[in-house]
Order: C-alpha cells, then structure tokens, then sequence
C-alpha cells in the first residue's frame, strides 16, 4: 500500500530510512532498489528520480552516517578535555558506541564497499572523522621529542583499526564470537597498552 505524508522534499530520505533498515535486516547487498521503494511507499521508478541506483543509495547512507559519526567523534573529543589522554581515548569509546547505535549507518560505511572516493561529499566528510582522531593523537604525543614522535596520522590509524576489529568482533554479535571481556575494556586496555608500547603515555597519566 503506498504511503500518504510524503512531500517531494522528503521522499530522498524516505528511501534512504528504508535503505537503512533493510540493510540491518539483509546486509548491503540482500536488498533491491524495489524493496527500498516499497518500504519507502513509492514506485521504483521514483527511486531513479533521486539515485542512479543501489550503489549511490548506499553511498548517501553512508555519508549521512559518516556526518554523524564525526559529530560523535568531535563530542567525545571535547568532552575528554583538557586531558589529551582522555580525549584520545573517548574517542574510541564512540567508535563502538556509534557502531551500536547505528548499525545500518555503520554497515553502509565500512562493510558495503562503497568507496568514500565514491563522490566529493562523502571523501570530506569521512576526511573529517578521521581527522578528529588524528588530532588527538597529535596532542597527545606533543611532549614527545619531534625525532622520536611517530607520526600523528599512524597513530590514529592504528588506534581506528583496534576500535574497528573490538566492533566486528566483540561488539556486533557476530555468530561464533564471544567477547572475554566488555568490548570496551578490551578496547580501552589494547588502547592503553598500544599507547605505552609507542611511549606515548606520560608518566604522570
């Protein structure tokens, strides 16, 4: 049955609300463009009117998914603030903390295949997640010598791998895996771990 209530304005995100729930439902690639159209209450040829196809669909789900991820991200950084160390490590803790909230967002942008070179919109906005944790590890190894300082950019890109491996393995229910200890802990001890193995905890955190 088709739906009343939608304007022109909001159809564009009618679809990508049904595009989100079946993706939680059937994964990134166990739903047609028809199916999408149905739960959104329109034809699938309006579907055409506003994505080229299933790709582009997925793609704006994960942009708009990557739009609130960074404000999570930014939100938890600002609220470990003035300590580097506790800004840092909020910021994993949101990592796991969106992934659970937002479980269609976060398949769309990390386990759909999509691109984020897939247009310049969503390149910017996932540019600007990753920047937010790199910039607390910048401040985070200022004390350090800038010989022995390893890169702000590796860090952050090692600290995201741990966060991302924590989710897929211990925080999303994947059949066959259970976590020994609560995702987070897991999470903030490698975190701690990781950070003084590269000497980037001072003594006095």
């Amino acid at each position: 049955m088709r739906k009343r209530g939608y304007h022109h304005g909001n159809l564009r995100q009618a679809l990508i609300d049904a595009a989100l729930r079946l993706i939680e439902e059937k994964g990134p690639t166990g739903f047609t463009l028809s199916e999408a159209a149905k739960q959104a209450g329109v034809t699938p040829a309006a579907v055409y009117r506003h994505f080229a196809g299933r790709e582009d669909l997925i793609a704006e789900a994960a942009r708009q998914g990557y739009e609130i991820f960074a404000d999570v991200m930014e939100f938890a950084y600002e609220s470990g603030q003035p300590s580097a160390l506790a800004a840092f490590e909020a910021t994993g803790r949101a990592y796991l903390a969106f992934a659970r909230k937002y479980p269609g967002h976060y398949i769309s942008m990390f386990e759909s295949g999509i691109s984020v070179n897939h247009s310049p919109e969503l390149n910017a906005v996932s540019t600007r997640a990753r920047g937010i944790l790199e910039r607390a590890a910048t401040e985070l190894s200022q004390h350090i010598p800038p010989e022995k300082r390893p890169p702000p950019a590796m860090v952050s890109a090692h600290i995201w791998a741990m966060s991302h491996g924590v989710v897929e393995l211990f925080a999303r229910n994947s059949p066959g895996t259970q976590a020994p200890f609560p995702p987070e802990d897991l999470l903030e001890s490698g975190i701690g771990v990781y950070l003084r193995g590269l000497g980037l905890l001072p003594k006095d955190l």
